[in-house]
């Protein structure tokens, strides 16, 4: 029975030993990918509902003026080829402005310094909506309802998975923010069968980083919200794939990748006649 009793014991510390490290762990911003359960998805059921004929062919949609203009003198180069493109295309914004929503502070039970703390997050994340609306036209909204990019003061949930082969849990580590996206059909308000697949995107941004950080995480998300879906492997790049000490701001090379990324076809954004559901 002792031996039993110790059994347990040692399991239980190991538990506790895992829980301990878990929490420990260094916080990343990491991209996490959800093309292959979003994108594939929502095109398995376009395919569906219509055939791949009808659907709007990959086009190109003429460059917002901001980024027609842009032109880097320095041979900075990009990173166009991390760029995974979904099974719509390109994540290409072709109505602007982009309008953006961020949370704000609702509950008037928040002490001072929580308030505080609060507001400290909206000034980050509204500063890196700024640094961006430089190269493409964004617009700040209040309500979410007409936002096509939500910015959400949240921890992004923990998603564990388990290996079916060995029956292992694998625990992911703790991220600093989440962006996933979603695709919709936009009816036209006059003509409803003439639809138009359109996009929206989710930040999750957690409240506990320093300002600091929540600023350089948002300038990062926002990278991916706007169109670049992946990672720069330079550290001296906003989109670089890791945190780093010193926060980069947006670099010649961020912007060089967004342009080559609108320059790219798309489904996105292209109307199409569909007939009855």
């Amino acid at each position: 029975m002792r031996t039993i009793a110790q059994g347990k014991l040692k399991q239980s510390l190991l538990w506790l030993g895992m829980a301990i490290v878990t929490s420990l762990i260094i916080v990343f911003a990491h991209l996490q990918h959800l093309e292959a359960q979003v994108g594939r998805h929502y095109w398995h059921k376009l395919t569906a509902e219509f055939s791949e004929s009808s659907l709007p062919i990959p086009k190109i949609h003429p460059l917002p003026e901001t980024l027609a203009k842009w032109k880097n003198a320095s041979v900075s180069g990009d990173y166009f080829p991390e760029v995974e493109p979904t099974s719509l295309g390109y994540l290409v914004w072709s109505q602007f402005p982009v309008k953006i929503y961020v949370e704000r502070p609702t509950d008037l039970e928040l002490s001072p310094s929580s308030l505080r703390r609060f507001q400290e997050w909206v000034n980050a994340v509204e500063e890196a909506v700024e640094e961006w609306s430089v190269y493409l036209p964004l617009e700040l909204v209040r309500d979410r309802s007409g936002a096509d990019i939500s910015i959400l003061r949240s921890r992004p949930a923990l998603k564990a998975s388990i290996n079916r082969e060995t029956g292992e849990i694998n625990l992911p580590r703790v991220r600093s923010a989440e962006t996933r996206y979603e695709f919709y059909l936009r009816r036209g308000v006059d003509a409803p069968q003439v639809k138009t697949i359109s996009h929206k995107f989710i930040i999750e941004l957690t409240p506990d980083q320093t300002t600091e950080y929540t600023l350089a995480t948002a300038r990062h998300e926002l990278g991916h919200a706007l169109g670049i879906w992946g990672h720069s492997p330079v550290e001296t790049d906003a989109l670089y794939f890791s945190q780093v000490s010193n926060p980069p701001q947006i670099s010649l090379r961020d912007i060089n990748t967004l342009k080559r990324v609108y320059e790219q076809p798309t489904r996105l954004g292209w109307s199409f006649v569909a007939g009855k559901d």
